[in-house]
């Protein structure tokens, strides 16, 4: 089973985007999966909806709800959360992200969304 880490920006584009991410994944994988998060980012999540307004404090507040009703494994971790998602991506992980710095460093194959509506593997 593989295992899927979503990193923060991907859960900010649900409310940017009008994108079920959940069901975007579900469609494109043809394997079993398991969906987790790292600890940072939700510790990330949780910075914006407090300190921030208007649709960047909305999209922090429904992506934690949408964490929670969906059962998203939590992964502890401690340091910076990119660092982090590549020591993963090092281990087979596969990360799904729109941040183009860390695509950059993260190792392939990694998952991001492309045309604003669906989930592609990036080889």
């Amino acid at each position: 089973m593989k295992k899927i880490i979503i990193d923060t920006n991907i859960l900010m584009a649900i409310s940017e985007l009008s994108l079920d991410v959940f069901t975007a994944i579900n469609d494109f994988c043809d394997f079993a999966y398991s969906l987790h998060v790292l600890e940072g980012t939700i510790k990330e999540l949780e910075k914006i909806k407090e300190e921030q307004r208007g649709k960047f404090k909305m999209a922090a507040s429904l992506a934690l709800q949408l964490l929670k009703a969906k059962n998203v494994k939590t992964i502890p971790s401690m340091g910076h959360v990119d660092d982090i998602l590549v020591e993963y991506s090092t281990k087979g992980y596969l990360i799904i992200t729109q941040d183009v710095l860390l695509k950059k460093r993260l190792h392939k194959p990694y998952l991001t969304i492309r045309q604003k509506k669906m989930v592609v593997m990036v080889n």
